[in-house]
C-alpha cells in the first residue's frame, strides 16, 4: 500500500511521531514532516516532534463541513481576478479558523504534546508549528514559504489554535494561484501540520549545499543571524554569509554584516518577539568558526544522504553545550540549480579537486 493510499484509509492515524515517517511519507505528512522523519531516521540531529497527518486534516475538513464548501468556492473562482481570488481566500480562511476540531482529534494532539513535553523534560514545551503541504518541497516546484509557521507556542489551547491557522494558510490567495499555475489539482492537495520542539536559538539561519548565487556545487554557503532564523528566512536583515569548501571544510569567505534586528523569546509573554540589536553587537560574527565547520559537515552529510543539493534551516541551541547544540530544523531539495551543470568556481574560480591538488602540492593538511 502506498503512502497516498494510507492517507485515505479510515483507521490511518491522525497524528504520528516524526520517527514514524520517512521520505516516502509525503502523501501522509507532507514534504516538511516527511523530511524531518527521514533526517531523524538517518541519525541527523533534529528536534523531536510529531505531525498531524493528512488523514487528520481530511477528518477535520470533512467533519466540519468545510471540504464541500471549499470545493464549491474554488470551482467557481476566476484565477485571473486577483481581488476576487483574495476575497474567496479571506472567506475560506476565516471559516477554517472558526471551525472546531473534533474531541477525538483534539485529544490525540493534546496527548502527543503532553508526551513531547515529558520527553523533553519541559512542562508545556515551546514548539514551532509548521505547515507541511503534500505538494510542497517537490523537485519540480517550490511551495516553501506559502503556508504559515508559528514560533515559540506553549500550551494546548495555543497549539490547537495555530494548527487551525496553519490549515487555513493552505488557502491563502498566493498559494491557490501558485498551485493553479503549476497545474496541481486542488482536490489532490492537502496539508499536514508539524509540531516540533523549539530550539532556543543563540543563532540560526539557512544553509545551501551549493552556492545559491552561481550554482557552484563545490561549496556550502551559510547565512546566519543571532536569535531565531525568522529574520534570515524573511529577509528582514542582511545576515552574515560564509562560504565553506565542501571537501576540505575550510572557510573560504566570510562576510559579517550589520544585523540590526533579531527574534527571540520574550520571557514575560513567552512568545517570539522582534528586538532591535544592540549597536555594539550588530557587527559581531553570529557563528564561531567551529560552528560554521560543524554545520557544513552536517550539510555535506545530508546532501550525501539525499543524493542532491539541499536547502537547510538550522539553529544553534544556547541551552545545550557545544558539540551537541546544532540542530537541523528542515531540509528540502534545492530547486534552482539542481538540474543545471554550472562551472565550479570554489576558491577563486577553481574546482574542489583543483583546490585539493594545490593544497597537496603546497604541503597543506586537509581536514
Amino acid at each position: 500500500m502506498t503512502a497516498a493510499d494510507r492517507a485515505h484509509v479510515p483507521d490511518s492515524p491522525a497524528v504520528c511521531w516524526f520517527e514514524e515517517c520517512d521520505r516516502d511519507s509525503v502523501a501522509v505528512v507532507g514534504g516538511k514532516c516527511a523530511s524531518l522523519g527521514e533526517l531523524t531516521r538517518a541519525g541527523i540531529r533534529v528536534p523531536p516532534g510529531f505531525a498531524i497527518t493528512v488523514h487528520g486534516y481530511h477528518r477535520f475538513m470533512r467533519e466540519s463541513g468545510l471540504e464541500a464548501r471549499i470545493s464549491s468556492a474554488l470551482a467557481g473562482v476566476d484565477y485571473e481576478d486577483l481581488p476576487g481570488l483574495e476575497a474567496v481566500s479571506v472567506e475560506l480562511r476565516a471559516a477554517i479558523e472558526a471551525a472546531p476540531l473534533s474531541i477525538a482529534l483534539e485529544d490525540s494532539i493534546a496527548e502527543h504534546y503532553r508526551r513531547l513535553s515529558v520527553r523533553c523534560g519541559v512542562p508545556a514545551v515551546p514548539v514551532a508549528v509548521r505547515s507541511s503541504a503534500t505538494a510542497e518541497d517537490l523537485p519540480d516546484a517550490s511551495f516553501a514559504g506559502q503556508q504559515d509557521t508559528y514560533l515559540w507556542i506553549r500550551g494546548v489551547d495555543e497549539l490547537l489554535a495555530r494548527v487551525r491557522l496553519c490549515i487555513a494558510s493552505l488557502f491563502n490567495a498566493r498559494a491557490i494561484a501558485y498551485r493553479r499555475k503549476m497545474g496541481y489539482d486542488e482536490s489532490g492537495v492537502a496539508l499536514s501540520v508539524g509540531v516540533q520542539k523549539m530550539a532556543n536559538s543563540w543563532a540560526a539561519g539557512v544553509m545551501f549545499t551549493l552556492d545559491a548565487i552561481n550554482g557552484d556545487r563545490s561549496v556550502i554557503t551559510i547565512d546566519s543571524n543571532f536569535g531565531f532564523g525568522e529574520s534570515v528566512v524573511s529577509g528582514e536583515v542582511t545576515p552574515d554569509h560564509f562560504v565553506v569548501n565542501k571537501v576540505s571544510l575550510e572557510i573560504l569567505e566570510r562576510t559579517v554584516s550589520r544585523k540590526e534586528r533579531f527574534y527571540t523569546v520574550n520571557p514575560q509573554t513567552q512568545t517570539s518577539q522582534a528586538y532591535e540589536m544592540p549597536y555594539e553587537r550588530q557587527t559581531v560574527q553570529s557563528l564561531v568558526d567551529e560552528e560554521i565547520v560543524d554545520l557544513a559537515a552536517m550539510g555535506k552529510r545530508i546532501e550525501r544522504h539525499y543524493g542532491h543539493p539541499v536547502d537547510i534551516e538550522w539553529a544553534v541551541d544556547k541551552d545545550l553545550p557545544a558539540g551537541g547544540n546544532i540542530f537541523i530544523l528542515q531540509a528540502r531539495p534545492e530547486t534552482v540549480w539542481s538540474n543545471r551543470q554550472p562551472p565550479s568556481q570554489a576558491g577563486g574560480g577553481t574546482s574542489a579537486m583543483d583546490y585539493i591538488v594545490a593544497s597537496m602540492l603546497a604541503g597543506k593538511k586537509l581536514s
